[in-house]
């Protein structure tokens, strides 16, 4: 009788990665994905250790995913972009998986690459060494907060998404105007969660990084001085 295949650490992340188009990080289980290999979850821990290892590598994949054929251009800011947008876009395809990358730090080799890449483009652009750390981090939290955002609002079902938009209908068109006077007043200006992802992500992005070049050009004055 012939023994149980042998599955490699790149299957493994690809079958969990098209699990987890359908589910989410708290339904997806080891379990459910040796289900779907056709194997126990024994062989599975071989390769890694436990779940939250296992959704680690899955993410990191994605990341390199992300920076796949990417090569600098451009000034500091456009190279700050074009790695937000990969990533963007590289997790937009995954959406579970953008919820997960906003949770787990990857630590793994795509994690690596956007880190070096994003304080390359900080170091070039004239911010004090001491300075830097601080402005990725901001950076960091944005992007992810963003990206999971999004990810979250694209990965519900149609009728998720109907009954979201009924909410807000009800939320803010049928809002008393002698009790919630602003909202009143601006309610048919108001835009659901999910409309302009895109032109708010490249907006606060924008933001970000005027921020970091208003840093440089008006350095703030060192105490004592």
């Amino acid at each position: 009788m012939p023994g149980r295949r042998r599955w490699s650490a790149d299957e493994i992340l690809d079958t969990a990665a098209e699990l987890l188009r359908t589910s989410d990080a708290e339904s997806f289980s080891v379990r459910r994905l040796a289900a779907a290999l056709g194997t126990d979850s024994s062989s599975l821990y071989r390769h890694f250790r436990n779940k939250t290892e296992l959704l680690r590598a899955v993410t990191d994949r994605i990341l390199i995913a992300a920076m796949d054929g990417y090569h600098p251009e451009g000034d500091w800011k456009h190279r700050i972009t074009t790695v937000a947008r990969r990533l963007r876009q590289s997790f937009g395809r995954h959406p579970q998986v953008a919820v997960i990358w906003a949770r787990y730090v990857s630590g793994g080799t795509g994690s690596r690459l956007v880190i070096e890449e994003t304080l390359q483009a900080l170091r070039a652009s004239g911010l004090p060494e001491s300075e830097i750390p601080a402005h990725y981090h901001r950076l960091a939290i944005l992007l992810a907060a963003l990206i999971a955002s999004e990810a979250a609002v694209g990965s519900a079902t149609p009728e998720e998404q109907e009954q979201g938009l009924e909410s807000f209908r009800v939320a803010v068109l049928g809002a008393d105007p002698a009790h919630f006077p602003a909202l009143a007043c601006f309610a048919r200006d108001i835009r659901p969660l999910s409309e302009n992802r895109e032109a708010v992500f490249e907006t606060l992005l924008a933001a970000q990084l005027a921020q970091i070049e208003s840093a440089v050009l008006h350095p703030a004055t060192p105490p004592g001085r």
